[in-house]
């Protein structure tokens, strides 16, 4: 049995510009971080059994793979050349479709474990590279590649994308005081909406090859992202928050799918009552807020609880995809 352990993220600064009609052309760049919820997969050979069995939010049974209604993990084992009966099992901490990346992850997590099955060791550049391939060119899927280097490298991360799609992946250089400063006064909180990212990413680039404009704000937004790093590096996270606000009404031009009244209320509320900055994790459209707020903290989370938002305790995870059992 394996059983891998595979964190999700939250997109920081920059997020959009690791999709390829825009680092195509223009280069990406952007700030992402784990943090410490996670996607398991657990893997086990069916040595006495004529059919694999596949189990997530739902339960599939097959004699052949071709036949597996989850194309992650029916490309998956084709792509890594497994066709003798298998079971594969996921679980998660958060719910799917929440903006934390976690088709990505899961991705990476069930790569990592199909590497470890064949008693082949994969790097996190290799799980990063595989999943993307996988993702965008097997799937198709009109996605980017955040979710996947961060998953599968873990921490705080910059990543650097030439207009080749080649990614330098590296972490940021925050000393352990600003790491504290940012866990104590960062918020996440689940707006109860969960939405399709490929609609708004959809959206969203469909409007930008249409719209010089649009493409302006992503290269704002990649400003930022740069911004953000400097902000972190030197130890300023109250301009961090700052940024995060101006993020955030930069990314809003992109898609009208990113935000709707209610988002815009919640937000409004947050700053209303000592949210420095925030934005929608991810694509946009629901799933969770994240704000910095330095100071009431407790007026701050009081609100947004009686708002009906619920909020997610977290801290930063460090590590990337791991195994965590094998026997």
């Amino acid at each position: 049995m394996i059983i891998t352990r595979t964190p999700l993220r939250i997109s920081i600064g920059g997020g959009g510009t690791d999709l390829p009609y825009y680092y195509s052309k223009y280069k990406g760049f952007l700030v992402t971080a784990t943090i410490n919820k996670y996607i398991y997969i657990v893997l086990h050979p069916r040595t006495f059994h004529n059919e694999s069995l596949i189990r997530y939010s739902r339960m599939e049974v097959v004699k052949n793979i071709d036949k597996i209604k989850h194309k992650a993990i029916r490309e998956s084992l084709r792509y890594m050349g497994i066709a003798e009966p298998i079971e594969i099992t996921s679980m998660a901490d958060i719910p799917a479709q929440t903006g934390l990346g976690s088709s990505s992850t899961f991705l990476v997590g069930l790569l990592n474990a199909l590497h470890t099955y064949k008693n082949e060791f994969a790097s996190a550049a290799t799980l990063a590279e595989e999943a993307c391939e996988i993702d965008l060119d097997i799937l198709k899927e009109p996605m980017g590649k955040q979710d996947q280097y961060a998953a599968a490298y873990g921490g705080i991360l910059q990543l650097d994308i030439n207009q080749k799609g080649k990614v330098l992946a590296g972490r940021l250089d925050i000393d352990h005081y600003t790491i504290e400063e940012l866990q104590n006064n960062l918020f996440l909180f689940y707006t109860g909406i969960k939405r399709d990212a490929n609609i708004v990413l959809l959206d969203q680039k469909k409007n930008a090859e249409d719209d010089q404009k649009r493409i302006e704000g992503m290269h704002q937004t990649k400003m930022i992202g740069m911004e953000i790093k400097k902000a972190l590096e030197r130890g300023d996270t109250r301009k961090f928050g700052e940024w995060l606000n101006i993020h955030w009404e930069t990314k809003k031009k992109f898609s009208d799918k990113m935000t709707n009244p209610l988002i815009d209320k919640w937000y409004n509320l947050a700053l209303a009552n000592g949210a420095i900055g925030g934005k929608i994790v991810g694509a946009g459209g629901g799933g969770f807020f994240m704000f910095y707020c330095e100071n009431n903290q407790k007026k701050f989370r009081k609100s947004m609880i009686e708002a009906g938002l619920r909020e997610l305790p977290f801290r930063f995870e460090f590590d990337g995809s791991k195994i965590i059992f094998n026997a």
